[in-house]
Parts: C-alpha cells; sequence; structure tokens
C-alpha cells in the first residue's frame, strides 16, 4: 500500500511560492527570527503545504506549525474555518500555535519564548 504524501504537494506549489513572496508585515517579521536556524537551531519553513492546508511557518523536526491571524481569522467563519484546519492537522499529529499578528510587534521576545516552549527535543 502507497503511502499518501501529505506535504509540499505538487498541486500547490505555485500558491505556496506566490506566499513566499508576498509574506504580511507580520509573517515577513516573525521569520527574520526563525529562518537559518536562529531560534535554537530548528529549521522552519515559511508557507509549508500539509495536505490541501498551506500553513504559515512549520518545523518538521518539532511537528510544529505556527500561524498568524489578522482580522479576518476573528470572525465568526474565520474561527470555525480556522477550528476545522487545527483539528485536522492535530489529528495528523502536528502541534498548532497561533499568534496575533499585532503580538508579533509588540510582544515579539514572548512569542519567541512561547516557540521555543513547544519544542520537545534537544539539539
Amino acid at each position: 500500500m502507497k503511502k499518501r504524501k501529505i506535504h509540499s504537494r505538487k498541486e500547490l506549489q505555485a500558491l505556496r511560492k506566490e506566499l513566499r513572496n508576498r509574506l504580511t508585515p507580520a509573517e515577513a517579521t516573525l521569520w527574520k527570527h526563525l529562518k537559518s536556524k536562529q531560534l535554537q537551531g530548528r529549521r522552519f519553513q515559511r508557507q509549508h503545504s500539509i495536505e490541501r492546508y498551506i500553513v504559515d511557518f512549520y518545523c518538521a523536526s518539532e511537528k510544529l506549525i505556527i500561524e498568524l491571524d489578522g482580522q479576518g481569522h476573528y470572525t465568526p467563519q474565520g474561527m470555525k474555518k480556522d477550528a476545522i484546519r487545527t483539528e485536522r492537522l492535530q489529528v495528523l499529529g502536528f502541534t498548532v500555535i497561533r499568534f496575533e499578528n499585532k503580538m508579533v510587534f509588540d510582544q515579539l521576545p514572548l512569542v519567541l519564548a512561547t516557540i521555543q516552549d513547544h519544542f520537545k527535543t534537544g539539539v
């Protein structure tokens, strides 16, 4: 039985590239602190796809997903959609943590500390 590919699916490649080329200001700010293994030596990817979802940041060694949420996520429809998405990703074995975009600008040290608190393994 062939194992179904869930990461970096070909049909989402163009969209992932487009999203990487136009990061939100919050994503660009956080990426400066995650790229090049700057956070405790962990390798993060941006705009990584898992099944049909494209997540903002992904650390494979930790199975950790980081999502930054803007205003559209705080509507009833946005919250319902995010809950379904988070539940599916958790069923697949991933940990999902979410931050409001504003937190990246106002409380970056707390955001980075919270991410590190979710690391399970030593480097």
